[in-house]
């Protein structure tokens, strides 16, 4: 039998909705034991979006707590933090999304966790970090997505600035923070990671600080477009169904231009060249979509090794054989969810349960601890 990679790895979560949680959730698809601890009342995403009609839950819970053990602890109360406190002596991780200075006003500070446990990880999420003039601000990604210039570059370029129709930053810095986590854990020194929604998003703007420090060039909104990669963009196909098409690199633009039909045209023989003249090879790809059938441009384009793909909503994803054949979907105690983020080939992660009710395991855990006990299985029962 095959052990996950982060087997005996000990994890608190003490974190709410989604990027914390994610980070704790990443780290429990790989093996980690992590337990879930709530407040009196529950983590307010076991009420938040669409539920499982067949048993009320959050389906957002059931995903972003998947593989955790459950506990309810009121950390006001004395007798509660005793019981946290004795779980941070074997833990190596513990992982909190509170405004800055909320641990330490409850008197778990990392000053206090390290008299503890000087080896223990503390990972801190909030939305601005725990310094600067905005770190007491409260956290969001609707905010993030608006302060890290990802909304100024998105949408038409006559309309408003957008935001992303999903939980984009928080789903990013969960990803960040359970990188983050494991890179503080290889350096075998107990220490606070700081990490914010604010500057995970900005990570993902690339070039774009540099390009207005240098130049005072700013990216404009394009809608689907970039700057430096014409034609870009999605595009409806004769039989009503769309394509997102792309030309990052030189060589497949001058594939697409061929496909075209104006891989001669002057305007279109560089990356300099289709940039500047936008709008007319825009109206070119759009006029050659709306000819064929998307099973058609798909083919053509695809004989050019160009960059194309169909627009696909979650009705076209469940029932696509690639999606499938990579077991990108599964169910997880009969729920659909995404699987494993990366596949590990000799030491893979597993799933093992959904987000389990509160306090599921609360009793298991005041009296035994961390996994395994005896007589206890995987999911704490």
């Amino acid at each position: 039998m095959t052990t996950a990679p982060l087997h005996g790895l000990r994890v608190l979560d003490l974190s709410t909705v989604i990027a914390g949680p994610n980070c704790a959730r990443y780290l429990g698809d790989y093996g980690a034991d992590v337990i879930k601890v709530e407040r009196p009342g529950g983590d307010s995403l076991r009420n938040m979006g669409w539920r499982d009609a067949r048993d009320g839950t959050g389906l957002w819970w059931k995903l972003c707590n998947r593989n955790k053990r459950t506990i309810v602890l009121d950390l006001k109360l004395a007798a509660d933090v005793d019981v946290l406190r004795r779980l941070v002596v074997d833990a190596h991780v513990l992982v909190e999304n509170f405004r800055p200075g909320t641990l330490e006003r409850l008197g778990i500070g990392p000053e206090e966790l390290h008299a503890i446990n000087d080896r223990l990880v503390i990972t801190r999420i909030t939305g601005f970090g725990q310094t600067g003039p905005y770190a007491a601000r409260p956290g969001f990604g609707t905010v993030a997505e608006a302060m890290s210039g990802l909304s100024a570059i998105s949408g038409e370029a006559d309309g408003q600035p957008q935001l992303p129709p999903i939980a984009l930053t928080d789903e990013i810095t969960g990803i960040v923070g359970a990188f983050a986590t494991m890179v503080a854990l290889r350096s075998e020194v107990g220490q606070v990671v700081d990490v914010s929604l604010l500057e995970s998003m900005f990570q993902c703007m690339g070039p774009l600080i540099g390009l207005f420090r240098i130049s005072g060039e700013l990216q404009p909104r394009l809608g689907s477009g970039l700057p430096y990669s014409v034609p870009r963009g999605t595009y409806r196909c004769a039989d009503g169904e769309w394509v997102g098409l792309s030309t990052s690199s030189d060589s497949v633009g001058s594939r697409v231009v061929e496909v075209l039909g104006v891989a001669d045209d002057p305007r279109f023989t560089t990356f300099a060249a289709r940039s500047a003249h936008r709008d007319e090879l825009e109206a070119i790809t759009s006029e050659w979509c709306s000819r064929h059938t998307r099973a058609e441009a798909m083919a053509t384009f695809g004989a050019a090794h160009a960059a194309i793909g169909p627009v696909m909503s979650m009705a076209d994803i469940s029932d696509d054989p690639h999606y499938a054949a990579r077991e990108a979907i599964v169910e997880v105690g009969g729920v659909p969810m995404q699987g494993l983020i990366a596949r590990l080939s000799q030491t893979p992660g597993e799933l093992r349960w959904p987000g389990r009710t509160p306090d599921a395991d609360g009793k298991s855990i005041r009296e035994h601890g961390w996994l395994p006990h005896p007589g206890l299985d995987d999911a704490g029962e």
